[in-house]
């Protein structure tokens, strides 16, 4: 079993432990740091990280292979890699980058396949002077999605 598949295991088995919790990111350098990044469904408190690392830790053998351990939560600025990670912002506002297009909109609805988001514009009317608002609907695949980050309302 290679050094990854030990820490991948051992981060699979804390996981199993807080099914609350999901991994996003877990990468291993060439000077064998460890970089484990987590979200959960409620958030990730320290006292997760502080469990997860205790796993790795406390069952890889540093006379075998000298390592250092990072596990952190994913940012409010990282970008959505997974699906459970758009179910849980349902309501927020994204911003999403396509191949074609860049939209700031509130995710209304995830399925396994796409999301589906919601905005307003200000456009002249059909009919007289002035504007009126529209609320514009669209579905985006997953596989369109360049990027889609949370953007954070004050």
């Amino acid at each position: 079993m290679t050094f990854k598949e030990k820490v991948k295991k051992l981060v699979d088995e804390g996981l199993a432990e807080h099914p609350d919790l999901f991994l996003i990111d877990m990468t291993i350098t060439d000077s064998y740091k460890i970089i484990v990044t987590l979200d959960g469904d409620n958030g990730v408190q320290l006292q997760d990280c502080i469990a997860i690392s205790r796993v790795i830790e406390n069952n890889l053998d540093r006379e075998e292979q000298d390592f250092a351990l990072e596990v952190a939560s994913a940012g409010v600025s990282a970008p959505l890699k997974l699906v459970r990670q758009y179910k849980k912002n349902i309501g927020r506002t994204l911003k999403i980058k396509t191949s074609s297009t860049t939209i700031e909109a509130k995710l209304t609805e995830v399925t396994d396949e796409d999301i589906t988001v919601e905005w307003s514009s200000r456009e002249p009317k059909k009919i007289g002077k002035g504007k009126e608002t529209v609320i514009h609907t669209e579905k985006v695949a997953y596989g369109d999605i360049i990027e889609a980050v949370v953007t954070i309302i004050f």
